[in-house]
């Protein structure tokens, strides 16, 4: 089975497994969406979701954070982990979006890379969820099932990884297997509970082949694999 045909094989059956597969990040346009995925950044969906349904009210427009003290942003969303750097991102970003786009978050990629805090992934998020440009965003999630499914290595880079996904699957599906990646890693193939017994990839997942192994060690624990629960 060449490359392409194994990724075909994995898109048809994470297909299947979650059709609805989505962003997890409330949000109603591009710069909530900005400011969403910036605030993710070692932060879970969830958190970030508590945090944004008051940040949201009360900070609507790029203006609204410059018209507060850094201070007041900070305790804003201080359930979120690196706090401090991402306040202080995100007013330089609105002075940015203000003073350069007129208010409106730049609807290219180069211009998303240019703002403070927003690296590659974040700007493939907004592209292709807000601007519905194709994209795949690598996250922890996105990594980590490529690297144990083979399709790349486990040292290559974030960047490496996005490539190497965007030359196997087509490019009109980068999106939609980016969402499903991410279902797929944060439901199922979870970073230290994978569902491996019942996962229906584990056939071409090495990791997942030596899990099963009985008496398979991890840090000094032994595992003994059981079936999983659904849900």
């Amino acid at each position: 089975m060449s490359a392409k045909q194994k990724m075909r094989h994995v898109l048809d059956i994470i297909a299947e497994m979650f059709p609805d597969a989505h962003c997890e990040l409330n949000h109603s346009n591009p710069f909530e969406l900005t400011i969403a995925v910036l605030l993710s950044a070692q932060c879970t969906d969830e958190t970030v979701n508590k945090v944004t349904v008051g940040l949201f009210e009360k900070y609507k427009r790029p203006e609204d954070y410059l018209n507060v003290p850094l201070e007041e942003l900070e305790q804003d969303i201080r359930r979120i982990g690196l706090f401090r750097s991402k306040a202080s991102n995100i007013q330089k970003l609105c002075r940015i979006v203000i003073d350069k786009y007129a208010g409106e978050v730049p609807e290219s990629h180069e211009g998303l890379t240019e703002l403070p805090g927003v690296g590659r992934k974040t700007a493939n998020v907004v592209m292709s969820n807000a601007f519905g440009v194709p994209a795949i965003a690598v996250d922890t999630h996105v990594d980590r099932v490529t690297k144990r499914l083979g399709f790349a290595k486990a040292d290559d880079s974030v960047l490496e990884v996005e490539k190497k996904l965007m030359k196997l699957v087509p490019r009109e599906e980068w999106t939609l297997t980016h969402h499903r990646l991410i279902f797929f890693g944060r439901y199922h193939c979870k970073a230290q509970s994978p569902q491996c017994p019942i996962c229906p990839l584990l056939d071409l997942c090495k990791e997942g082949k030596q899990r099963m192994k009985p008496g398979f060690k991890t840090k000094n624990k032994i595992i003994k694999p059981k079936i999983a629960s659904e849900g």
